[in-house]
């Protein structure tokens, strides 16, 4: 899976130099961080309501639009989603109350 994803990440890297008139993902890059920010807004939100509809297929199909505009996020900040992979990692095998306990400190 972590390799679907880093593939992913390089063509939208590749992205950060496509026309945006002809690249969705170009043109989101182009419009800077507050329309990605948007987009990832709009995709979290349709996928609670999606999730609230207790529509299966729609849950999958607004969280792929969400995984992916938290990916173009990443990257258009500079970070690998090999970074949310190893951040997952550490948490495996910890209770959700430890590690909430752990961000205190």
């Amino acid at each position: 899976m972590s390799d679907l994803l880093q593939q992913l990440a390089q063509v939208l890297e590749q992205r950060k130099t496509a026309d945006p008139e002809k690249s969705y993902v170009a043109n989101l890059y182009a419009k800077g961080l507050d329309a990605i920010l948007k987009k990832v807004g709009e995709e979290a939100t349709e996928t609670v309501i999606a999730a609230k509809n207790d529509d299966a297929e729609q849950l999958i199909y607004e969280t792929a639009d969400l995984w992916f505009h938290s990916l173009v996020l990443l990257v258009h900040k500079g970070l690998e989603p090999e970074l949310v992979l190893k951040e997952l990692e550490r948490r495996f095998g910890l209770s959700g109350l430890e590690e909430k306990a752990r961000r205190k400190d």
